[in-house]
């Protein structure tokens, strides 16, 4: 589940940003990681906040990143107020270069994709998905690595209202 914000000491998560693009039709986009294993290979965009960046301009930067977007391609139509948490399993804190981190804590956008699909450019940046496609929100819990899906499962319940697409 979803940590409270309450509960938790906020200043042992890394900030970072998650964005829920959706299509007109309703579908979001969920990119395929590089290297990921198989069964978990699939999740929405995502990145750190830099110092002194907001959550706002660390999402438009992420989405440039990541999905080749620039922030006129979307419109920002939700956000959460507060931060979801996850923590990191044992063996990639074991890995170390975390710092103190224990997890990330994440400010969720939803954005409306106003391009077309050839708008999408993995390759501008330093690729970190292979391959995107659109698919229903909330078929994304089920296709993250299991450590996020409780974060995904409340952005599921949270923005499940801009899954219905954009009536003409």
């Amino acid at each position: 589940m979803a940590v409270s914000t309450a509960t938790v000491d906020l200043d042992r998560y890394r900030p970072n940003v998650g964005l829920a693009l959706f299509h007109k039709t309703g579908l979001v986009f969920l990119g395929r990681r590089l290297g990921a294993p198989s069964a978990h290979m699939w999740q929405m965009p995502q990145g750190g906040v830099d110092p002194g960046e907001t959550p706002r301009d660390a999402a438009l930067r992420e989405l440039e990143e990541e999905v080749g977007l620039a922030p006129a391609m979307v419109e920002i139509v939700d956000e959460t107020v507060d931060w979801l948490t996850y923590d990191f399993p044992p063996e990639i804190r074991a890995r170390g270069g975390l710092g103190r981190y224990v997890g990330q804590k994440q400010k969720w956008f939803a954005l409306r994709f106003l391009g077309r699909d050839s708008d999408v450019r993995l390759d501008l940046h330093k690729p970190e998905f292979a391959q995107w496609r659109w698919a229903r929100l909330d078929e994304a819990p089920a296709l993250v690595i299991p450590f996020k899906r409780p974060v995904y499962e409340e952005v599921v319940r949270r923005f499940r209202r801009h899954a219905d697409g954009v009536r003409p």
